[in-house]
C-alpha cells in the first residue's frame, strides 16, 4: 500500500483523538500498535506452528522456542517498523536515510536486548506463558521506543512543525 493511502487511512480516524494526542503521536500509536500486532501475531504462530514449542536446533547453536520465535517475529518487524516510521510517522526528519537505519537499527539492539531479558524473566523466572510475556516485554520496550525515536532515530528539525 503506497504512503499516502496509509497516511490518508490513519488520518481519517485521527479527528477524536486531537483533544489527546498530536497527530506524529497517533500517527506513531497506529504505526507502532499495528506493527506490534504483527509482531505479537508473528510470534504465537512461530511458536505454536512453525516451532511447535519445540527447540530450535540450527547445528552449531540451539534457541529455545521462545527466543527463536522471537528472532523470527523480529525478522517481519524489523522492516515493516522501519519504513512505517520513517515514512509515515517521521517523514520530516532532518537525517539522511542511512543515517535514520544506522540509528534505527543502534536502537532494535537495545530493544532487542531488553526484548531478550524481559521475556526470558517472564518466561523462565515467574512462569508466564510466553506470549504473555510477550506482550507485557512489548509494552516496556515501546515506551522506551517512542521516546528514542522522536529524540534521536528520527530527529526533526525544531523550527519546522511536526505534522
Amino acid at each position: 500500500m503506497p504512503k499516502k493511502e496509509i497516511i490518508s487511512i490513519i488520518d481519517f480516524f485521527y479527528p477524536p483523538f486531537r483533544k489527546f494526542v498530536s497527530l506524529q503521536t497517533f500517527r506513531y500509536a497506529v504505526c507502532g500498535g499495528a506493527n506490534t500486532v504483527l509482531d505479537i501475531f508473528v510470534f504465537f504462530l512461530a511458536y505454536n506452528y512453525i516451532l511447535h514449542k519445540e527447540i530450535l536446533n540450527l547445528g552449531f547453536i540451539s534457541f529455545k522456542p521462545h527466543i527463536a520465535a522471537f528472532i523470527i517475529s523480529f525478522l517481519i518487524s524489523f522492516p515493516t517498523g522501519f519504513m512505517l516510521m520513517r515514512h509515515v510517522v517521521f517523514p520530516g526528519s532532518i537525517l539522511h536515510g542511512r543515517v535514520q537505519l544506522f540509528r534505527y537499527f543502534l536502537l532494535v539492539l537495545i530493544c532487542i536486548i531488553l526484548n531478550y531479558i524481559f521475556i526470558r524473566l517472564f518466561v523462565e523466572r515467574f512462569h508466564l506463558y510466553p506470549t504473555v510475556s510477550k506482550i507485557i516485554t512489548t509494552a516496556i520496550v515501546v515506551s522506551f521506543s517512542y521516546v528514542t525515536q522522536k529524540n534521536f532515530t528520527f530527529k526533526a528539525d525544531p523550527v519546522k512543525p511536526k505534522a
